[in-house]
């Protein structure tokens, strides 16, 4: 099967190719994970939500083992020096002149270097907090309503680096003007502090920058477990590989492809190259991009003195004060940024790796270079150009208004943050799967609410068939565990699911294509749904219709939709989204709370007094308990399954109730009692527990587990929606009665009168409706019609006055 699976391949764009592993059944695969040094942000998730879908294809549907490495990048000298420095100067006794000077001149530094238009040539006053406003808006009027700089084409990263410096100002400014510099400048006060002290850092105490990267390490790995992003099964961390990273660039000097310039050591490209080599396999159009060459090289870009050609890359560098260090043969310095995944990665997975990832902002220069340094380290003459990576998997990544999300250009939300407000960890991966993985992502309203739409009808899905498979399984002591009888005829269903698995099948071999993949499932369900409700058939196959769940189920389990299902994903629906893993699961705390509304129904039916067999035999005979016992002798630990005894007994007692209510001889107040317990026990007892009771005529309640929270709202939003009916039926009363009130004041008055205080007229016939103006002109005929059809209406109001309040017939 792994033969005929085909992949994107960045070194081979175009049309997926086949993948085929070098070793049968087995994948090597380096990823490439993060610089940490702040929180992880949506564009993280991307990424490595994505990479995780993938590897569970691998894994849990084509049965590969994957051993799967992926590093941590822990040395990021900048943010933690600065960091330190923002913290030293914090401690210092600045009186408040001292502190706004201080301010004031990060201010101009900042805007100097990254807004200059900020302080145009032709305007001799000096920028201040109280004149960047003015100043901002007229040079940046384009970028701050969504434009370009130049006012032509579309924003990119250029205009969302711009919004980002501009914000730093905003709130640079704002903490100038209230006096309270370190609440709101920080960012602009990073770097200036930098300039000014970096190099009275004493950098020989490594805490200062492994402090912050631990901490930061430890969030990610908090993130990717809310995310349900498999840990992977090697972590490396550059640290950890400092004396591998200094051999291997001795290595490369070594074989000629690399040389030593004033104690930093540079990669060669023209050596590579004429030793028969390919430099940037995988952007040879940004082989000469000087721009991304020096983003790539970072901070080190600004001091690479002594390189042979323009586009030589740092292997190792000669660390300046304020830096890391470390020993080695050209002294003291610090390994460059590409070299740190090239030794990782060899050193795990050795001179050749099934696949390398990562986002595809790394393509150029980073994974071109990895990938030409590891192959010079391999290079043999006399067996042509290595292969390091057979298979490059780019992720796209997620953007906001045309700029990808990143942390250097601030237009992030983190995870963390996402998670608490926006979205569970199972509706984002579906926002995710619903889009190729190497395709660029812009969340979008309608993807959301696709998104939505999908889980909810999986969800309600569940719901539903789990609540069948345990009416059908009344008579026993649980859940039924039903499966297709062999030899029977396929059914219509059948047929659809085996045409789904290879619906399913196609598009996972065809480049793990997750948006068909979610609408072949969809497709199936909906069929099932169908299937479940045909009035046209008196009773579904319930076996072919557990089939089809438990099917849907373990491919859902496969995309990591459960936080709580683990392989072989042989269960029966998923976990309620949110709910975080369940382990050691202790069954009898589990099920305490049903147990207590059990014991607290029984006592109520009891306290009832009634004299019915029907209720009695179910008091005396029901018992939970035992079952329940059962359960968790043969190692159930499923908490629905460990409750349903309970559930189901309540209901019991529930549905009997309601049947002799409305057929037995019983008094009015125990009807009534009846009614409320019914009610309660339906909207309350059990709906606080997230059961939901769906009556059925003639036939038990359908119990079905659903999330708490969920019937809470819905009865909320119930109440208040029965709140609201009857306050508009309130208002309404209120308002026809006030209409009545002023109708029966206006009727009052006797027709005779009702003109006679209106100064406009001067005279009036025998009836009191006007025959002329004040000024002596008689009004004309279609006035007096008018008048006259007014006085008329008031006739007939003053006269059912008079019947109702007395005074007429």
């Amino acid at each position: 099967m792994a033969s005929i699976i085909t992949v994107h391949n960045s070194l081979k764009p175009g049309a997926p190719v086949p993948f085929v592993p070098k070793e049968e059944g087995n994948v090597s695969w380096y990823a490439c994970g993060p610089t940490v040094y702040d929180i992880s942000h949506l564009g993280h998730a991307r990424n490595y939500v994505s990479t995780d879908i993938i590897r569970r294809i691998m894994m849990h549907y084509f049965g590969f083992k994957v051993n799967f490495v992926m590093n941590i990048t822990d040395i990021d000298d900048k943010a933690a020096r600065r960091k330190r420095l923002l913290d030293l100067e914090k401690e210092k006794p600045y009186n408040p002149e001292q502190s706004h000077n201080l301010g004031v001149e990060a201010f101009l530094a900042y805007a100097k270097t990254n807004l200059p238009l900020l302080q145009p040539v032709d305007n001799p006053a000096a920028l201040d907090e109280n004149n960047y406003k003015e100043r901002r808006d007229a040079a940046y009027s384009r970028v701050l309503i969504g434009g370009t700089l130049s006012g032509e084409g579309k924003p990119s990263d250029a205009e969302a680096k711009l919004k980002m410096h501009i914000a730093n100002m905003d709130m640079a400014a704002q903490s100038l003007k209230n006096g309270k510099l370190f609440e709101g400048a920080g960012e602009i006060l990073l770097p200036y502090l930098d300039s000014l002290y970096k190099e009275t850092i004493d950098t020989s105490d490594r805490t200062i920058f492994t402090d912050l990267t631990q901490h930061m390490e430890r969030a990610f790995t908090d993130d990717m477990d809310a995310l349900n992003v498999l840990q992977p099964d090697s972590t490396t961390r550059v640290t950890e590989y400092l004396p591998q990273i200094v051999t291997f660039v001795e290595r490369i000097v070594e074989k000629g492809f690399a040389y030593e310039a004033n104690g930093s050591v540079y990669f060669d490209i023209a050596a590579f190259e004429k030793a028969g080599n390919t430099y940037a396999r995988l952007r040879p159009e940004s082989k000469n991009d000087k721009a991304l060459q020096e983003e790539g090289e970072g901070s080190l870009s600004k001091s690479l003195d002594g390189k042979r050609g323009s586009g030589d890359f740092a292997l190792w560098k000669k660390s300046k004060p304020g830096e890391p260090y470390w020993a080695s043969l050209w002294g003291d310095g610090r390994p460059g940024w590409h070299i740190e995944c090239s030794v990782m990665a060899s050193e795990k997975l050795g001179e050749q790796m099934d696949i390398h990832s990562g986002g595809i902002d790394l393509a150029f220069p980073h994974h071109d270079n990895e990938m030409a340094q590891s192959e010079a380290f391999f290079h043999q003459c006399d067996k042509g150009e290595h292969v390091w990576v057979k298979y490059f998997l780019h992720m796209g990544h997620l953007s906001i208004a045309g700029s990808k999300m990143s942390k250097s250009l601030k237009n992030f939300q983190t995870i963390q943050d996402a998670l608490a407000t926006t979205y569970t960890a199972r509706n984002m991966r579906i926002v995710f799967l619903m889009s190729h993985w190497n395709d660029e992502v812009e969340i979008s309203p309608d993807m959301r609410k696709q998104a939505e739409s999908w889980e909810i009808t999986l969800d309600n899905f569940f719901t539903n068939i789990k609540a069948r498979l345990v009416e059908a399984g009344a008579a026993t002591s649980g859940m039924m565990t039903l499966s297709l009888t062999k030899g029977k005829p396929a059914s219509e269903l059948t047929t659809k699911l085996e045409q789904t698995k290879k619906d399913l099948d196609a598009a996972f071999m065809s480049s793990f294509d997750t948006p068909s993949a979610m609408q072949v499932i969809l497709r199936l369900v909906r069929d099932a749904n169908i299937y479940m409700n045909d009035r046209s058939q008196p009773d579904p196959d319930l076996q072919t219709v557990e089939v089809v769940t438990r099917w849907v189920t373990k491919i859902v389990g496969i995309l990591g939709l459960d936080a709580n299902a683990r392989p072989p994903y042989d269960g029966l629906g998923w976990s309620p989204a949110g709910l975080t893993a369940i382990t050691n699961v202790d069954p009898k705390a589990a099920v305490h709370s049903y147990a207590v509304v059990f014991s607290s129904v029984k006592e109520e039916v009891q306290g009832l007094n009634l004299s019915e067999p029907s209720v009695l035999a179910l008091l005396d005979q029901q018992s939970p308990e035992a079952e329940f016992a059962e359960l968790e002798k043969s190692g159930e630990r499923d908490p629905e399954k460990l409750a349903l005894p309970y559930v189901r007994a309540v209901s019991r007692l529930r549905d009997e109730l309601r049947s002799i209510v409305l057929s037995a001889s019983l008094e009015t107040k125990t009807k009534q009692a009846i009614f409320r317990l019914s009610d309660r026990i339906r909207d309350y007892d059990l709906a606080d527990l997230g059961v939901q009771l769906d009556d059925q005529p003639g036939k038990p309640s359908l119990l079905k587990f659903v999330p708490a929270a969920k019937l809470i709202a819905a009865r909320e939003e119930k109440a208040a929606l029965a709140a609201e009916k009857a306050n508009q039926k309130m208002e309404a009363q209120k308002a026809k009665e006030k209409a009545e009130e002023e109708k029966w004041g206006r009727a009052k008055l006797a027709p005779q009168e009702m003109f006679k205080g209106d100064k406009q007229y001067q005279e009036w016939d025998v009836d009191g409706v006007p025959v002329k103006t004040v000024d002596g002109s008689e009004l004309s005929k279609s006035q007096l019609k008018k008048l006259r059809k007014e006085w008329e209406k008031q006739k007939k109001l003053h006269e059912e006055y008079l019947v109702k309040f007395g005074g007429g017939t």
